[in-house]
């Protein structure tokens, strides 16, 4: 009888003890559902949306007369330092997030200079043509050849002019 009182008691104990299993995060995905879980969530849900965290340390209020409450005291390079993240693999993640974000967009940036050179070279070409004095012949609606006039041809060099000061900044 007493073996057996002994191993309910310790099944008793273990119930009873917070497991490692229970730990829960929690966080909002895109659409504003919130989700549970015991694994952490996906990479792509911002840190501002992460609800909770397992082993979350709970921030203590402030005392007033506290040094740490004391802003005019303390230093930039301290108070950062203060700050540790919470979690350092969400913080991690955050730090790759922005990177690559950064990278995006100089990469964007990248391709639109590209662009306006491509756009003011041709602007440039254009110009030069019009101002040449040499016969400029489109097509007109109908397919037909039609020679542009001394009034087409100012609209033209006027439209080209516009086009190089706004491409070739």
């Amino acid at each position: 009888m007493r073996p057996a009182l002994i191993c309910l008691l310790a099944g008793l104990v273990l119930a009873a003890a917070p497991s490692a299993s229970w730990a829960q995060y929690k966080w909002k995905d895109s659409r504003g559902q919130v989700h549970v879980s015991d694994l952490p969530p996906p990479r792509e849900v911002p840190d501002k949306d992460i609800l909770q965290r397992p082993n979350a340390t709970a921030r203590k209020p402030q005392v007033p007369g506290s040094a740490a409450s004391a802003p005019a005291a303390a230093s930039p390079a301290s108070a950062a330092a203060s700050r540790a993240p919470v979690d350092p693999e969400l913080d991690a993640r955050r730090k790759k997030a922005e990177a690559e974000e950064k990278a995006r967009q100089q990469a964007d940036e990248a391709r639109q200079a590209a662009a306006r050179a491509d756009s003011c070279q041709r602007a440039r070409q254009q110009l030069v043509g019009l101002e040449s004095g040499q016969r400029i012949t489109r097509f007109n609606a109908q397919g037909e050849r039609v020679v542009l006039d001394d009034a087409a041809r100012n609209a033209e060099i006027d439209t080209a002019r516009r086009a190089v000061a706004s491409d070739c900044r």
